[in-house]
């Protein structure tokens, strides 16, 4: 049994470090990609993760899979392809900490993941399913994403879903907006960035964004606010939780650490995570998140910047 099973993108994230004396970029190879981050921050939060996803049987893919089991996480759904190389993602960062995003992925190992592939790989007695938009991008990887997400919630998981807008992964907005809203009538917790909100629902006002999409099924929504924190909304209750002030090295994988810690301290709730939920639970909940998100921001790299418990003082 497992408290969160994560399908979706596994992938190198080259991410700049600096630039030489000569003034050309240097990047180190760092672990990545959404899904497999926040399992991994959840493992380390002390939840029980597996990761499922495919990669190119080459030396990233062989790194990738090792680094997973090292933070604990189960690779048994796992895969590996002949077919493509494992994805790559540039990752190149401004003064502020800020990165931007050029993808290798023509196809990369990531998209070629079946519908049986990820069917297969659920276990009975999953608290949650958690998936992003990025796996939503091109088939089968979409279709894949897609049925797992119905399977888990016909299996009585709960679903997780980070509609993560990566607008050089898509032809067009339009195109993006109509997938990434595609799976949000099967979903209960939606975590999303301010700038994300009004591509799902119209509007940038986050009172309004988010009871949308309550009306479309969600229980709970969660919009990252950068190092302004977080507001949430659990049925009509909704608040803001303030950020924690640090000094800024790589945002790379705050959001994806953010959302781990919320959803280990989800599972923690018992066998039904949600039911009771409440804005005093949703401020215990966040400012843990929040705290866990800072000390991400303050090292480089995603996974390798990832916090543990013993380093949040738990």
């Amino acid at each position: 049994m497992k408290d969160l099973i994560a399908v979706g993108e596994v992938l190198i994230d080259l991410t700049q470090t600096g630039v030489n004396e000569a003034g050309v970029r240097q990047y180190a190879a760092n672990p990545g990609g959404a899904p497999a981050n926040v399992a991994v921050a959840a493992a380390r939060l002390g939840a029980r993760t597996a990761f499922v996803g495919k990669v190119g049987q080459d030396a990233f893919g062989d790194t990738l899979r090792q680094v997973l089991v090292d933070n604990g996480v189960d690779v048994s759904g796992m895969y590996g392809t002949d077919q493509a190389p494992t994805t790559l993602a540039v990752v190149s960062v401004d003064p502020s900490g800020d990165r931007s995003f050029t993808f290798y992925r023509s196809p990369g190992a990531d998209i070629l993941l079946t519908p049986a592939e990820a069917e297969d790989a659920l276990t009975e007695g999953t608290k949650f399913l958690h998936f992003g938009s990025v796996s939503l991008t091109a088939d089968p990887s979409r279709s894949a994403t897609l049925a797992a997400a119905k399977k888990a919630k016909s299996m009585g998981a709960l679903v997780s879903y980070d509609p993560n807008y990566r607008a050089n992964l898509w032809s067009d907005e339009a195109t993006a907006v109509t997938w990434m809203k595609e799976p949000v009538a099967l979903c209960d917790v939606v975590k999303l960035s301010e700038e994300e909100l009004p591509l799902l629902t119209g509007t940038a006002d986050l009172a309004e964004g988010t009871h949308r999409l309550v009306e479309q099924g969600v229980t709970l929504v969660l919009v990252t606010l950068g190092g302004e924190g977080a507001y949430y909304r659990v049925g009509e209750e909704t608040g803001m939780v303030p950020g924690v002030a640090t000094k800024v090295a790589d945002t790379n994988g705050a959001g994806d650490t953010f959302l781990g810690a919320v959803l280990s301290r989800l599972v923690r709730r018992g066998e039904a995570p949600l039911d009771g939920l409440n804005g005093k639970a949703m401020e215990e909940i966040l400012t843990f998140a929040n705290r866990a998100a800072s000390l991400t921001c303050s090292r480089s790299g995603a996974i390798p910047a990832m916090p543990t418990l013993e380093e949040l003082g738990e």
